[in-house]
C-alpha cells in the first residue's frame, strides 16, 4: 500500500494499543513505525529484476518484524518514564504497529515476503488496490480526531474498526466474482488454470480476472452490479515459447519465482538488436503494463544475458480515455470495456463479438 496508508496503519494501531496511556504519542509513533518496513525502497540491489523482487524481502518479514518489535518492547521497558506500562503491552504495541504493514501489503498483487528468509515465493491474496481511499480514509478521519483532541484511543479505534469493516466486505466481494466466474471458465475448460482474481485501481466495486494456460491468457473484468449477465473473457498470447530461453537465465529464474505463471515474453528490437523482454501481467492493465525487463539480447542462436538487467518501456497504446472507461464501467456494465482495445494486435489471440 502507499506510503500514507502504512503511516495511518501504524498510527490507527498505536493509538488503538496504547492511546489511552500515551495519548498523541502512541498515534505518531505508531506512524513511524507503520512506514518504517518500506525503508527497503532506498536499497539498490545492482539491477531492474533484483530490486523488484527484493522490495518487500526482509524489511516485510513476520520473524524480523516481531523479532525488532520485541527488542524495543524490551527497550522501552527499560528506559522509557511511563513505568505503569506492562512489557506485554508494549511488546503488543511495537510489534503491531510493524507486522500491520506487511499484513496489510499482502492483500494487494505485489508479492510479500511475509516468511523471508524460508525459500518461498511471496505471498499475496489481493482484495484492495495499492491505493483504496475508502479503506484510508477511515483511518485518516480517526488519526485527526486524536491529535485535535488529545483523545489517542477513541478517533484511532474506530477508524481501524471501520478500515476493517472495509476490508471484509472487500473480501466478500471477491467471493461473489469468483463464484460468477467459475462456471465461464468451466464453460472454456480452464476451470483448473492459474487465476488471479484483482480489484481494479482506486475501488473493489469492478475486478479483473487473468487467467494463464499455457500461451493462453485470459482476461475478463467482472462488476458487482453486472447482474446476471456472464463475464467476457479475451484471450492473448503470452509468448511462452520463449520461456524456456527466459527460465535458462539467472534473472529470467527470479522473475518466474516473483511472478510465475504471470509473465509475457516477446522479442523486440533495442539498440538493433533482438532482445528477450519480460513482462508482469499481474501489475498494471492490459495496455497499462509497468513492469517489463530486457533480460538477454540474441547472439546466434543462444541467448546471452544482459548485465545488470533493464526496466524498459512497455509496448503500450494506453491513453487518459481508458481510464475513464474503466471508471465508467465500474457502475455500469453497459459501458463495455474490452482491453483488447489497448493490447497491441500481436498479441490478440480470440475476443468475443461485443468487442
Amino acid at each position: 500500500m502507499d506510503t500514507l496508508t502504512q503511516a495511518a496503519l501504524g498510527a490507527a494501531v498505536g493509538g488503538t494499543v496504547l492511546g489511552r496511556r500515551l495519548g498523541r504519542k502512541a498515534v505518531l509513533i505508531g506512524a513511524a513505525l507503520g512506514t518504517l518496513p518500506d525503508f527497503d525502497v532506498f536499497l539498490d540491489y545492482g539491477d531492474a529484476v533484483l530490486n523488484v523482487t527484493e522490495h518487500r524481502g526482509f524489511t516485510h518479514s513476520l520473524f524480523v518484524l516481531t523479532g525488532f518489535g520485541t527488542l524495543l518492547a524490551l527497550l522501552a521497558r527499560r528506559f522509557a518514564p511511563a513505568r505503569d506500562i506492562t512489557l506485554g503491552r508494549w511488546w503488543a504495541f511495537f510489534v503491531l504497529c510493524l507486522v500491520t504493514h506487511p499484513l496489510l501489503d499482502v492483500l494487494t498483487t505485489y508479492g510479500t515476503q511475509l516468511w523471508w528468509p524460508l525459500n518461498v515465493r511471496p505471498s499475496a491474496w489481493p482484495v484492495v488496490f495499492i491505493i483504496d481511499p475508502l479503506y484510508t480514509l477511515p483511518l485518516l478521519v480517526g488519526i485527526g480526531f486524536a491529535m485535535a483532541t488529545g483523545n489517542g484511543f477513541r478517533g484511532p479505534a474506530w477508524g481501524l474498526a471501520l478500515s476493517c469493516a472495509y476490508l471484509a466486505f472487500a473480501m466478500l466481494a471477491k467471493g461473489v466474482v469468483e463464484h460468477r466466474l467459475d462456471p465461464v471458465l468451466a464453460e472454456h475448460g480452464i476451470e483448473d488454470a492459474q487465476r488471479l482474481v484483482q480489484p481494479t485501481p482506486f475501488n473493489t466495486l469492478l475486478w479483473r480476472a487473468t487467467i494463464i494456460d499455457g500461451d493462453r491468457h485470459y482476461e475478463t473484468l467482472v462488476g458487482l452490479f453486472d447482474g446476471a449477465e456472464p463475464p467476457l473473457l479475451e484471450i492473448f498470447h503470452r509468448g511462452a515459447e520463449l520461456e524456456a530461453a527466459a527460465l535458462a537465465l539467472e534473472k529470467g529464474e527470479r522473475l518466474d519465482w516473483f511472478a510465475g505463471p504471470y509473465l509475457r515474453y516477446e522479442v523486440r528490437e533495442r539498440n538493433g538488436r533482438e532482445t528477450l523482454i519480460a513482462t508482469d501481467v499481474r501489475l498494471g492493465f492490459p495496455g497499462f503494463y509497468a513492469f517489463s525487463y530486457a533480460l538477454a539480447t540474441r547472439e546466434g542462436e543462444t541467448w546471452q544475458p544482459l548485465e545488470p538487467t533493464e526496466m524498459v518501456t512497455p509496448d503500450s497504446r494506453a491513453d487518459r480515455e481508458a481510464l475513464g472507461q474503466l471508471a465508467a464501467r465500474v457502475f455500469s456494465p453497459e459501458a463495455r470495456l474490452c482491453t483488447s482495445d489497448f493490447v497491441t494486435d500481436r498479441w490478440v489471440a480470440d475476443v468475443p463479438e461485443a468487442c
